[in-house]
């Protein structure tokens, strides 16, 4: 059992990230109680229930903006995790009101719960964000984002999620909520919805597709397994410092191209099922994160610390699930 918390609150626990660390809680801390909030929106598995929870897991459906819902279940908890989020950047850009609900709405409905909840008895909370909100660095840059960086978000999305960071660090400052923010990588790993970059490429080519590569494809990203960003964020909510960033990355990069190269790959296929579309307004170039200070301070590092590993048990994992991957892309078709 932790022994910060018996009583943990996630927001978004049906999603991708949210769902690794909901399993991750409960395997860690085996006296802990986790509700799991979820709107079930397209990106969320509504058939989602942790193996390893029974009686220890209670999800509920609603929304992160219903502050009466909110208030209430940040009421029972000792220990929140804040992940419910619009995360897709293509959808920020078509249409940015969603994001500005949940990212930013949401975000400030759980800070307030969590500010009354905490007069009464203290309640410890984690935000989780992204490396998005730092922009983007030269493709020849012999630097990585640190948490002093400012945010210079390029997308609606990583706009909404910067608002949110810098609510939760005010809250931490003004209302002296115990509150860390997490700023991750790109995830990869099973149970990513087929709108995403990697499980959409995977699927796409499994179904006789192309798959569609933005501009030269030089775009850098840094990879990080989900299971070993759940950590993190557990590491994080116990042991980090109120009002603190903490960047989590596991240094490593590749380009969008390189790793289309390794999807294909992995699936036997050639080069001819690449398609260069126009680029997506705004792209940011690259993403490089320096997970220093997590290191150092909470001791974490990563499992998964090769690029070609990652893809290659995720390419296992959508080959094995194909009945998982056709209901998922059928949601987000909706």
């Amino acid at each position: 059992m932790s022994d910060r918390f018996t009583r943990l609150l996630i927001t978004g626990g049906s999603g991708f990230i949210g769902s690794h660390l909901v399993e991750a809680a409960l395997a860690r801390f085996p006296g802990v109680r986790v509700t799991n909030l979820d709107a079930l929106t397209y990106a969320a598995d509504p058939e989602f229930s942790p193996a390893a929870g029974g009686e220890r897991y209670q999800f509920v459906h609603g929304d992160v903006c219903d502050a009466a819902l909110v208030g209430s279940l940040v009421g029972e908890a000792d220990a929140v995790c804040h992940l419910a989020a619009e995360s897709h950047v293509d959808r920020s850009i078509d249409d940015a009101a969603p994001f500005v609900r949940t990212n930013v709405v949401g975000t400030q409905t759980v800070l307030d719960a969590v500010r009354r909840a905490s007069a009464r008895s203290p309640i410890r909370l984690l935000v989780c964000s992204t490396d998005e909100v730092y922009g983007d660095l030269p493709l020849d840059a012999p630097r990585r984002f640190t948490e002093r960086d400012p945010m210079v978000p390029s997308s609606p999305y990583a706009a909404t999620k910067a608002a949110g960071d810098a609510l939760a660090v005010a809250y931490a400052r003004t209302f002296g909520v115990d509150v860390s923010v997490t700023r991750c990588g790109n995830n990869m790993g099973p149970r990513q919805s087929p709108d995403k970059l990697v499980p959409r490429f995977i699927t796409m080519l499994m179904e006789g597709e192309r798959v569609p590569v933005f501009g030269d494809g030089l775009h850098v990203r840094d990879w990080l397994h989900v299971a070993d960003h759940a950590g993190a964020m557990l590491d994080v909510l116990e042991r980090g410092r109120a009002g603190a960033v903490y960047n989590v990355g596991a240094g490593c990069e590749r380009s969008n191209l390189d790793l289309t190269h390794e999807v294909l790959s992995a699936l036997g296929l050639g080069d001819d099922r690449i398609e260069h579309v126009a680029d997506r307004p705004g792209h940011d170039r690259r993403y490089a994160i320096d997970a220093s200070v997590l290191r150092a301070e909470l001791g974490w590092s990563p499992r998964h610390a090769d690029v070609g590993e990652m893809l290659a048990e995720t390419v296992a994992w959508y080959r094995a699930n194909e009945a998982w991957w056709r209901a998922a892309r059928g949601r987000v078709a909706r």
